[in-house]
């Protein structure tokens, strides 16, 4: 079954303040407000010919394809309204994209790597609750697994308990500043709890891997580069859809999907409500939110490595992505709000880790 494209909640904009005039002055005065308030609702998209800029705040590995997507949505846009809309686009590690947004970054559209970043936008006002009913799929745009990649064909590693040889050094980013580290950290500690493994055991496994962790960059894009570009590490915890990416662009990568075992690592999409009524952009910028889930956008996604959450497109792609037999997500884990405070706040499981890791070395 498609998915079916949920209706935004509208939220009226203040009303304007009855004036007291008399006279000639009246017509003029009425004339003024009329246009005042047209301006006030509409914003940026007060007339079909005046541009009107979004800015789309993203986290690293998305960019591609978002390339790809925005210049489809701009000249849908222009042929149904004849206005031109222009992007700004951010990437980063989520996590400090997160902040940016909260300290100021004035994101009309915000598509993170996990909810939590999304709810700590929520958390601070600026996005409305609810927002994960006003999409499909709880606005979870689009999905991946996390994939081990080697740098030498001889190193195989075909389940994630290879991760703990003592042979390995592994790159992934820091959990506590990148979302994409968060689910591969996640992705570890599955990989027992969810074969039957306690929770002691999971802790034991993920501390000893991480010990083989020499160096903890920012983002999951930093990741790549420092094991591709920088040569550190014989084995890489990255996206699905980064090795594709690499693949299709003719890049060698030894890689494997671990099937037993792995993470649907699940990215949602919201409208920052605040910064839109502010702007006067929420019209476009929901309906950009509402085209990222169609079969066209759905498409360019699965062609950059993405899993589509559409099931149409999905079955066109089913070949390039390979089942898991045990797909796991973070609700099983506990919700977001547990799992931050369990494993990633401060002085909270992984801090501990690091520091038992530091003081053996």
């Amino acid at each position: 079954m498609k998915l079916e494209l949920s209706k935004f909640r509208r939220r009226p904009l203040l009303k304007m303040t009855a004036l007291m005039v008399t006279g000639m002055a009246l017509s003029g005065l009425i004339a003024g407000c009329s246009s005042g308030s047209n301006q006030t609702a509409q914003g940026t998209q007060g007339t079909a010919n005046k541009p009107v800029k979004l800015t789309l705040v993203s986290y690293a590995v998305t960019e591609k394809a978002y390339q790809q997507i925005i210049p489809k949505f701009v000249e849908q846009w222009k042929a149904k309204t004849g206005q031109t809309v222009e992007f700004d686009q951010s990437y980063g590690g989520s996590g400090s994209q997160t902040r940016a947004v909260i300290d100021g970054l004035e994101a009309d559209v915000v598509a993170l790597a996990l909810a939590l970043d999304t709810q700590k936008i929520e958390k601070a006002g600026l996005i409305q609750p609810g927002w994960e009913q006003e999409l499909p799929n709880d606005a979870i745009v689009h999905k991946s697994v996390a994939a081990l990649v080697t740098r030498d064909e001889n190193l195989k590693i075909n389940k994630w308990s290879d991760l703990a040889n003592d042979n390995i050094k592994l790159i992934t980013a820091n959990p506590k500043t990148s979302g994409g580290a968060r689910w591969n950290f996640l992705a570890l500690w599955g990989s027992v709890t969810q074969a039957g493994g306690t929770e002691e055991q999971a802790q034991s496994f993920v501390e000893r891997v991480f010990k083989n962790v020499p160096v903890l960059p920012k983002d999951a894009r930093e990741a790549t580069d420092v094991f591709y570009k920088q040569g550190q590490g014989n084995v890489l915890i990255n996206y699905e859809n980064e090795v594709l990416l690499a693949k299709a662009e003719g890049k060698t990568a030894n890689y494997s999907i671990p099937t037993d075992y792995n993470i649907s690592i699940d990215s949602p999409v919201a409208v920052v409500d605040a910064n839109v009524d502010k702007n006067g952009t929420r019209e476009v910028a929901e309906a950009f939110a509402k085209f990222l889930f169609t079969p066209e956008a759905q498409r360019e996604f699965a062609k950059v490595g993405f899993r589509p959450v559409d099931e149409s497109v999905a079955t066109e792609f089913a070949e390039k992505y390979p089942k898991i037999d045990k797909l796991f997500t973070v609700k099983e884990l506990g919700d977001w709000k547990e799992v931050q405070k369990k494993f990633f706040d401060d002085q909270a499981i992984f801090d501990k880790m690091q520091a038992k890791n530091a003081g053996s070395r």
